[in-house]
């Protein structure tokens, strides 16, 4: 496939490593690195080098797919075990996200046709490296889709809020709940956004103001807490954010502190939208309760990105990295399958 310019990952020419932007320097460097092993690729998954429920996706399956053929180069006999561990390795990294999940059980897939049709791991691997290339490219046209359908929801001259980030550098192209907007900018469109910092890993202030500027795309930085004054003013048309998990009856999981914007939005009667790919409804989620949450180290709080800690040594930290924002609370949910509105019921999505 054509990488561009601002893709935030790619395989490597000799399919070797998977590369891509470590999004824990943004904004001061933008760095790229290569990942050479199912660890790697965990590990960057793991401490959000890579982040994003598509992006990671996308990495899960490059990353299964150079484990694979580094397998093959090594351990031949043992290639089909290596494979199993190094899938599971991968798409466990962040157990909230689904996408690495669904990108693992893909690959499985393919690989157990090329198998039962008596593939050797030459040309499973080589299989392997055209589902994950395909995946990717998929991803772009999703991205594409949902952005379109998105720019509907608002019009040239819109403000918005957005929280955390879920702009290209979350998905591979363009991105979900910020593609309106990027995708608006390339067209002409002019938007204002309102951007929560995203405490504690500032993912919004870091990541998303960057991905707007750059765009052209007038941001204010915010603070988290101070959604309430800005919406209080009228001055906001929508809330836009991504997600990383939807449950069947339409609670979605995303980034700490959506549910707080989405419970303010209803308060002020500002529309809600979750913009996700299809991949990323669990079918295996009947509500939001069931979605599993991932707690991270209270360090982020106390001293990630600050140049000395800015709580009591010692303190106890609650840090869990997403929240559940329940159905009734959003206005719509926006999918390359079209524009869904309440009452949500993703249960068809499995039958076709």
């Amino acid at each position: 496939m054509e990488y561009l310019e601002n893709d935030p990952i790619r395989l490597s020419a000799d399919r070797t490593a998977v590369e891509v932007i470590d999004q824990r320097l943004l904004p001061g460097e933008l760095r790229w690195v290569s990942l050479r092993s199912a660890g790697e690729v965990a590990e960057a998954i793991r401490t959000l080098a890579v982040r994003g429920a598509p992006l990671i996706g996308i990495c899960a399956a490059y990353g299964i797919c150079i484990a694979a053929a580094k397998a093959l180069r090594e351990d031949r006999e043992h290639f089909f075990e290596r494979f199993k561990t190094d899938s599971l390795v991968i798409s466990g990294a962040r157990p909230t996200a689904v996408d690495p999940y669904h990108a693992a059980q893909r690959l499985r897939r393919r690989l157990e046709r090329q198998r039962s049709a008596g593939h050797g791991p030459e040309e499973i691997t080589e299989g392997l490296f055209e589902e994950a290339v395909s995946l990717h490219e998929e991803e772009i046209r999703t991205c594409l889709a949902i952005s379109e359908l998105g720019l509907t929801l608002i019009k040239d001259g819109s403000t918005v809020i957005t929280h955390c980030n879920a702009g290209a550098m979350a998905t591979g192209r363009y991105g979900t709940g910020l593609g309106p907007l990027l995708l608006g900018a390339e067209k002409g469109y002019t938007f204002h956004a309102y951007v929560d910092e995203t405490r504690p890993l500032l993912q919004g202030a870091r990541i998303t103001a960057f991905e707007l500027m750059r765009a052209g795309v007038d941001t204010t930085l915010m603070c988290d807490d101070m959604a309430a004054y800005v919406m209080a003013q009228g001055k906001t048309d929508a809330c836009m954010v991504g997600c990383d998990r939807v449950a069947v009856n339409g609670d979605t999981a995303n980034k700490i502190g959506t549910c707080g914007l989405a419970v303010l939005a209803k308060h002020y009667g500002v529309p809600f939208y979750v913009f996700c790919p299809v991949s990323t409804i669990d079918l295996c989620c009947k509500t939001g309760a069931d979605i599993q949450i991932e707690m991270r180290d209270g360090r982020e709080i106390t001293g990630l990105y600050f140049e000395k800690p800015v709580a009591p040594e010692g303190v106890r930290c609650l840090d869990p990295s997403f929240d559940v924002t329940p159905a009734e609370l959003i206005t719509a949910i926006v999918t390359e399958r079209g524009i869904f509105y309440p009452p949500y019921d993703f249960s068809a999505f499995g039958k076709g």
